[in-house]
């Protein structure tokens, strides 16, 4: 099997930027928050990423103060829970810096996330055939009446009386 070319620095960081950006606002953000933080652990793995240091977080949980790691992709930077080392190993920043901000990028989500998931090898949950074997049986979303309390089972046709 031949080696994959690896992605660029400046494309993995505009990914990541990108996809950080819509997962701050996105209803269900769960998975793009999991591509980003896959991400930089294995940049950080393969020493592409930087550690710089702790901040405190712009969004307490539950009120409590907490810290973030920072950490630096190419001329970004991104923050990620600090594992129980990055206490020790690294010195707390203090606040965060409102005046800092990363480069302008336009890059999609859709063309982030391919990049993303080409880097982290990431593959969709394949679909179980045995759940769903067939065509989907027909459901009209009209409204049927229930024929729960009538007295004849199966309900026949009502006649009318003619006068």
């Amino acid at each position: 099997m031949a080696e994959k070319e690896p992605i660029p620095l400046e494309d993995l960081g505009k990914a990541l930027f990108t996809i950080n950006r819509h997962a701050k606002t996105a209803p269900d953000p769960k998975h793009l928050y999991y591509l980003k933080k896959e991400s930089i652990k294995r940049l950080l793995q393969e020493k592409r990423a930087e550690k710089i240091g702790l901040h405190y977080s712009d969004n307490p949980k539950f009120s409590n103060q907490h810290s973030t790691l920072l950490v630096k992709v190419d001329k970004y930077f991104f923050h990620i829970p600090p594992e129980k080392g990055d206490f020790k190993d690294f010195k707390h920043l203090g606040k965060l810096d409102q005046n800092y901000r990363n480069p302008s990028t336009k890059m999609s989500l859709s063309q982030a996330k391919k990049i993303v998931y080409r880097y982290i090898d990431w593959q969709p949950a394949a679909k179980d055939p045995q759940r769903n074997p067939g065509k989907k049986k027909y459901r009209s979303s009209y409204f049927t009446p229930s024929s729960l309390g009538k007295m004849e089972w199966p309900p026949t046709k009502f006649k009318r009386k003619s006068h």
